[in-house]
């Protein structure tokens, strides 16, 4: 059993209500032995005033909480990032003003749009939106790396028009292979992240085949979350990501603490 959720939300994100001691007593019921916390910073969203992070608040709650259930459960602190291409000087700064655990690096809003709203699949097919979606994930690698795993790297999926019904990772594979490419050399993990269940799409995000073609080209690095934004979605799935990922091929899978990976069996 996978004992380790390093991907969650809590009010302290944009777009979670969930507090804070809920999500932890959701993970303690559930069996769990470690909790990420991972807050949304989206500098830059086309939305005013979303999806900014108050750092201060969220590292005083988490520490208050981390010493009240230190006996029950390892919590860790960390952040996920929204990357755009030109913050890559700001979260370059940004990054290391905190003593985050963990970092998770994932496209939101390329082009300034987010996948989220239907507008941005407006006036293109759904392919067309799918490869700048990849297209732009590219961009922000190319520009700014310094985080431990890739979030969701398929993200834009979950809302296509059509969702996967006409996807897979053959037919974006130009375009998917050089994003793998540039994480197994920069030794960045690929998440594999379970709402893609929640978001029927029968896979987490990313699908199977890419995480099997990541195994390929040599990436050993794999974290595993949830994206719960609320307490009843914590470890959702686990046990479907632990057997597709043993069937890709791997043996363990990274929880990242001081930003270091530590690896757990699967299996």
């Amino acid at each position: 059993m996978i004992r380790a959720d390093i991907h969650l939300h809590t009010s302290f994100s944009s777009d979670c209500d969930e507090e804070m001691e809920n999500v932890i007593q959701a993970g303690i019921d559930r069996g769990l032995d470690i909790m990420c916390f991972t807050e949304h910073m989206d500098k830059d969203y086309p939305i005013e005033g979303q999806f900014i992070l108050d750092c201060e608040a969220y590292r005083s709650r988490y520490l208050e909480l981390c010493d009240k259930y230190r006996e029950k459960i390892t919590l860790l602190w960390g952040v996920e990032l929204g990357l755009l291409p030109w913050l890559a000087d700001w979260y370059g700064s940004y990054v290391n003003q905190y003593p985050f655990d963990f970092i998770i690096g994932s496209v939101h809003n390329p082009k300034n749009v987010d996948p989220y709203y239907p507008e941005y699949f407006e006036g293109r097919s759904e392919e067309e939106a799918y490869r700048e979606y990849f297209t732009e994930s590219l961009a922000c690698l190319k520009a700014f790396s310094d985080f431990d795993a890739i979030g969701h790297m398929d993200y834009v999926v979950r809302y296509g028009p059509n969702k996967n019904k006409e996807y897979s990772y053959k037919k974006y594979s130009d375009y998917i292979d050089p994003i793998l490419k540039i994480i197994v050399e920069k030794g960045i993990a690929l998440e594999v992240n379970s709402k893609g269940y929640q978001a029927n799409l029968g896979e987490p995000n990313p699908c199977r085949d890419i995480v099997k073609r990541y195994k390929e080209l040599g990436g050993e690095i794999v974290t595993i979350g949830s994206d719960a934004h609320t307490a009843e979605h914590v470890a959702y799935n686990f046990d479907r990501v632990e057997a597709l990922l043993l069937e890709c091929g791997f043996k363990y899978h990274a929880v990242f603490t001081g930003r270091v990976p530590k690896y757990y069996p699967l299996g």
